[in-house]
């Protein structure tokens, strides 16, 4: 195809095989360079996945027919690496968080926003055919007006699995930021933008230790907090309780809407093919079929180079991005004044896609 949208990836960590896995089969993208600091850890997941280009982000800008940019770096990196993406003409794909800071935040949107190009923003599960049914169900009245929301996140953190997790821990991440943007963007899908925050955070520790990989049993610092609860009430008037957090030995991955006729057991808003359930009072389960997807990381790179080719709004969007760090800041802030804080930023929630959306086909 000679009208597929040229690809570039900025990060060659772990994130970025599941990402390779998706956009190397997408019909619309031309997968055409991997960058990251480190260059044989470029060429090498290059050539995995057989793209063709390797080397620095100065190289891979210099390919005019590279598009979008997907920044897969850490979140400190992410506003230099999409501003500078940006200012030599290139559309972004951003992973979460947009930034660390509003301030942050509002530099990728404006330089966007002047350069007449788009960002957008992780994550994509919300695009996935799991959320999309659920989201469907709320919108088609399924279980009347939403009214409340309950999200679960808790794992005792993943130093015990990632080889290289002390940015986990770090500025831009912690179980808020690190997993909250999956359950917060789900929420904003579902019940609108975020209005006001009450919230407490705490840290378990100040140490905590590398379990696998070649760096096992070094010791690294703790700087965020490692759970966070959340009361969050929405423009529209419906409220949420969240949780957040790296400290339980528990491991709970949960997300519901309650309504004035029932609830909807969304799943785990961090992956594809959560299987919805509507719940009646009656006791009575609509437990909808089973999902067979092979979508996964990077559909929303497939739906903002879908949306570039139409003119259409991308769902993903950077605006919706901003909101949801917003919101995490704003509860950090909560938090630390012990009551409840406004929320600065709104945002209007995207349309479901079209049913039977495929970004494969």
């Amino acid at each position: 195809m000679t009208d597929r949208i040229g690809v570039g990836i900025v990060g060659a960590g772990v994130i970025s095989a599941q990402y390779l896995r998706t956009l190397t089969r997408a019909p619309d993208l031309d997968v055409r360079f991997v960058a990251d600091l480190d260059p044989d850890r470029a060429r090498a997941r290059a050539s995995e996945f057989d793209v063709p280009g390797s080397g620095s982000l100065d190289a891979l800008l210099a390919d005019d027919d590279v598009q979008i940019v997907v920044n897969l770096t850490v979140p400190a990196a992410h506003v230099d690496v999409a501003t500078t993406a940006l200012a030599a003409g290139r559309h972004v794909w951003n992973e979460k968080p947009l930034a660390l800071d509003r301030a942050g935040g509002r530099a990728v949107l404006d330089a966007a926003r002047t350069a007449g190009l788009r960002v957008a923003t992780a994550p994509d599960t919300v695009l996935g055919p799991g959320f999309q049914r659920a989201l469907r169900l709320v919108r088609s009245g399924a279980i009347g007006t939403p009214l409340s929301a309950l999200a679960q996140l808790q794992n005792p953190g993943p130093e015990s699995w990632h080889p290289d997790p002390a940015f986990l821990y770090g500025d831009g991440a912690g179980p808020l930021f690190d997993l909250g943007p999956y359950y917060l963007t789900a929420l904003v899908h579902l019940l609108g933008p975020v209005a006001r925050v009450q919230a407490v955070a705490t840290r378990a520790r100040e140490e905590r230790v590398i379990g696998s990989g070649p760096r096992a049993g070094q010791r690294f610092p703790v700087t965020v907090a490692t759970q966070v609860s959340a009361i969050y009430a929405f423009a529209g008037g419906a409220t949420a309780q969240a949780l957040f957090s790296f400290d339980s030995p528990l491991r709970r991955r949960h997300l519901e809407i309650t309504g004035t006729d029932a609830s909807v057991v969304v799943g785990d808003p961090n992956v594809f093919d959560a299987i919805p359930e509507v719940h009646h009072a009656d006791g009575s389960v609509l437990r909808t079929p089973p999902i067979r997807t092979q979508v996964g990381r990077g559909i929303g790179v497939v739906e903002l180079a879908r949306a570039i080719r139409t003119g259409e709004p991308e769902r993903a969007s950077g605006e919706l991005a901003y909101h949801v760090l917003d919101v995490m800041i704003t509860t950090i802030e909560a938090a630390e004044a012990a009551g409840a804080v406004a929320v600065e930023s709104t945002v209007t929630a995207p349309p479901p896609l079209p049913e039977g959306w495929d970004p494969l086909a």
